[in-house]
């Protein structure tokens, strides 16, 4: 659901555009002098760790512009580096994804709510 703020972002093709912002959107700081294209909302990251390293990272996002735009959708990066690891190693990565197994369906719950015209 978009909010009552804009934002104007400085882009390379269409100079500067102002866009609804959502209210779930992080801001918009750090993005100018891209293309309309590239123009996105994002949400606060989710971070996994498991070892010290980031396994799993979702993100809500939205690309208005895109050449076929995405609607509120979540962005998963999933990264489990190579190891060897040992019986009590297997079964606590095993208790991580199963752990977030659940949060990636808290967040689908919410996506559904939020492209309902609800509040993330």
């Amino acid at each position: 659901m978009t909010g009552s703020r804009t934002v104007t972002v400085h882009t390379l093709d269409h100079g500067a555009i102002t866009i609804p912002e959502p209210v779930w959107c992080a801001g918009h700081a750090d993005l100018s002098a891209e293309y309309r294209d590239d123009v996105h909302h994002s949400g606060p990251e989710h971070v996994v760790d498991y070892d010290g390293q980031a396994v799993l990272t979702a993100e809500l996002v939205e690309f208005p512009f895109g050449m076929r735009p995405i609607p509120a959708s979540v962005h998963v990066d999933i990264v489990i580096p190579g190891a060897t690891l040992d019986p009590p190693a297997l079964e606590a990565l095993a208790a991580v994804l199963v752990e977030q197994a659940a949060e990636l369906r808290q967040l689908a719950l919410r996506l559904a709510v939020l492209r309902a015209g609800g509040a993330w």
